[in-house]
């Protein structure tokens, strides 16, 4: 086939062009292609971690219904260990510390929780683990060291319930009157509906009148 004078013109500067940019423009395609690869590799490896993981979550649940420690304590222990990225193990850590607690273990109680503030991907969650572990710490009479966890100003949704345990440990501690402080903070932070508020007024008027 002939090539006229300019479509060979065209020809000889598209040959050019390759010679100079086709290496790189190769070199960038099969980049793309690799990142589109590892993207879609990732999307299904998290996609399989999770369903693991959620597995592994209903044995915690159902150790917990069935008031089998050990069954909840494997359980939750693979998946902090196999699967700690997953929202699924901040689940399993509040989940086993209740069971724990309600079997009277306020040690195992501890590890969870701790395990929890300090590797929880949702914020939401280090708070909730911070609010029960200095709830555990209280049960324990480890009182400095529940107030220790609840240093700090919590986000605005957790504030009533946060100054609330605080009262709790300030009470424990004889400190009636910072406690009495705390409680009234607390109505003062809780939402009008919030079912905490009856429990934290009984709180407050079984204190008496102020001395202050």
């Amino acid at each position: 086939m002939a090539y006229d004078l300019q479509e060979q013109e065209q020809l000889d500067n598209l040959k050019a062009f390759w010679r100079r940019y086709g290496n790189f423009i190769l070199t960038l395609i099969t980049i793309v292609l690799l990142a589109f690869s590892g993207w879609r590799f990732w999307g299904w490896y998290q996609d399989r971690q999770a369903a693991a993981a959620a597995v592994l979550f209903d044995e915690v649940r159902a150790g917990a219904a069935a008031k089998d420690i050990a069954r909840v304590r494997d359980a939750s222990g693979r998946i902090f260990a196999d699967y700690a990225s997953t929202p699924y193990a901040q689940m399993a850590a509040l989940a086993a510390a209740k069971v724990y607690v309600q079997a009277s273990d306020l040690q195992s109680a501890k590890v969870p929780l701790r395990w929890a503030i300090d590797s929880a991907r949702d914020p939401e969650y280090r708070y909730l683990a911070r609010m029960r572990l200095a709830g555990v710490l209280l049960d324990d009479k480890a009182h400095d060291e529940a107030m220790s966890v609840l240093a700090g100003e919590p986000p605005a949704r957790f504030a009533g319930a946060w100054a609330d345990r605080r009262g709790d440990i300030l009470f424990a501690q004889g400190k009636v009157e910072e406690a009495r402080q705390a409680y009234t903070l607390s109505l003062d932070r809780l939402e009008p509906t919030s079912p905490l508020r009856q429990i934290v007024q009984l709180k407050l008027d079984a204190l008496g009148p102020s001395k202050g």
